[in-house]
């Protein structure tokens, strides 16, 4: 017999401590693994929105003045609790999510290291200095921190991407205001609590739930200087567009469709492996994963053997069950569309090697298989779009120009790789392709915390990636003083142009 869930109340976090939503307007939050709803988060208005940005105002004026070894004392303590918690943030994700649990393990390690990034803060803000730019005058470089800055992130990695965001605006002596995905937004609390058990003031995280309503109050609100974003293109460009208008700075990632460039001198077992980690790994739903295999030449017939060989060895189960490999997809609907790009490449000439429609997944929850389609070609819709789901299509090319061509002309430019054993060819390849992060015989190239994050064209809008250098720059604002103390026996006023020589 079937039990029914009890449907916990999810609040804001705002001012330090919980708050219910006084909107009226929920939203259900799923288990994708049983399909049963296990909770209601509120949909803040914008008066929600304008009450918990007022909060984080008031809070940046001490924040700001913080000495930066405070800043550092709180960012260490935060780690060490996120370390020491990992597994109980691991088991929300699932439950949230779908993921499996070493994957969502996974997440928080990588959310991790930018935490650990921003406790360098004290050597990260320092500025410069120049004695003796002119006959008595120094001048000196400092970031100053914008104020309220917001961040509204994605489903598919409710804790990483927070922290790709909050760890370096709250170092940089910003408050931050998080607007996390209403579809697993229980997470983004439990790293408030830890925020505030670590010492952060009250109002220096917040957390408000919301849909559009809530996302267009923060884009219009006088007092929030900055947005982050990581989503899908379309709402990607529209966060830049309106958030750039209202005069804010504004970082929005989009969406991605990553390709793997497979040469025929590649180790195939290794490719084999690291394609199907990188192409199904949490059902696909990453912007990083990669959804399309381009085999060079005569490597394509048993590079799609050698992947289709491997998929009935992994099994498509709960998150939270021991030995799932891969589980089910955010929402019903989400399901069914992934379901429907499968259909629509097989009517559009793709050979379906292996079908996840038809393979044996628990009827309850949001479960799909997971699918292999050769032969696609670029015209397909399995090609063109997004699939954010667990398919991979293969694209067979003769040479490595016209794989190189492949994926120079796709609007997408977030993350691609090679797989070769010339070393030749994966530096001319790194040097010629127009993508933001390339990995060679790496499949998802996601940089470690003290690079930067992003990619290009249609995948960026913005010039400034995520977190690392770029995002201490992002957070920040420069201002250069000039200063001279002249000997007041000698002080006269001079109205000319400041000379140097």
């Amino acid at each position: 017999m079937t039990t029914t869930p009890t449907v916990s109340a999810i609040d804001h976090w705002i001012s330090g401590s919980r708050r219910p939503g006084a909107s009226g307007r929920t939203s259900p939050v799923y288990d994708p693994a049983t399909g049963q709803q296990t909770g209601e988060v509120p949909l803040a208005s914008a008066g929600e929105v304008d009450e918990a940005v007022k909060t984080a105002v008031a809070a940046a004026r001490e924040w700001r003045a913080s000495s930066l070894s405070k800043r550092s004392a709180v960012l260490f303590a935060f780690r060490e609790l996120l370390h020491s918690r990992t597994d109980e943030l691991a088991a929300i994700i699932t439950a949230e999510h779908g993921k499996v649990l070493s994957d969502a393990v996974g997440e928080i390690a990588r959310g991790l290291e930018n935490v650990e990034f921003a406790t360098g803060v004290p050597q990260l803000l320092k500025g410069g200095f120049s004695e003796q730019a002119a006959s008595g005058v120094d001048v000196y470089s400092i970031r100053q921190p914008l104020g309220v800055v917001a961040g509204i992130t994605p489903f598919n990695f409710p804790v990483m991407v927070p922290l790709w965001m909050c760890a370096n605006a709250i170092a940089c002596g910003n408050t931050f205001v998080l607007k996390p995905s209403e579809k697993d937004p229980s997470a983004s609390l439990f790293l408030a609590e830890l925020w505030k058990e670590a010492g952060l003031p009250d109002g220096v995280f917040t957390v408000v739930h919301g849909d559009k309503e809530a996302v267009d109050a923060l884009l219009d609100h006088e007092d929030v200087a900055a947005i982050s974003f990581v989503g899908s293109t379309p709402i990607a460009k529209y966060i830049y567009e309106r958030g750039t208008a209202k005069g804010k700075r504004v970082q929005a990632l989009g969406g991605a469709k990553n390709h793997a460039l497979v040469l025929p001198d590649a180790d195939i077992d290794m490719a084999a492996d690291a394609i199907v980690s990188a192409a199904y790994g949490a059902a696909g739903e990453r912007c990083m994963a990669l959804s399309v295999a381009v085999a060079v030449g005569e490597v394509g017939d048993e590079l799609v053997s050698a992947i289709s060989s491997r998929l009935p060895q992994l099994t498509v189960g709960a998150g939270a069950a021991e030995g799932t490999d891969m589980g089910p997809l955010i929402t019903r609907e989400h399901r069914d569309k992934v379901a429907g790009y499968v259909a629509a490449g097989a009517e559009a000439g793709a050979t379906v090697v292996v079908d996840g429609r038809e393979q044996d997944v628990p009827e309850d929850g949001f479960f799909l298989g997971m699918t292999l389609l050769d032969d696609v070609t670029p015209d397909m819709t399995v090609y063109r779009d997004e699939i954010f789901g667990p398919v991979l299509s293969v694209v067979r090319v003769a040479t490595y120009d016209e794989g190189l061509a492949l994926i120079n002309s796709n609007r997408y430019a977030n993350g691609t790789a090679i797989f070769t054993r010339d070393g030749g060819a994966a530096r001319r390849f790194q040097n010629e392709v127009e993508v933001g992060m390339v990995g060679i015989n790496v499949p998802i190239p996601v940089p470690v915390a003290y690079y930067s994050f992003g990619g290009w064209k249609d995948s960026l809008f913005g010039d400034t990636h995520m977190y690392g250098p770029e995002g201490i720059n992002f957070y920040t604002r420069g201002k250069v003083v000039t200063q001279r103390w002249p000997d007041p026996a000698t002080s006269s006023v001079d109205l000319g142009f400041p000379r140097t020589r």
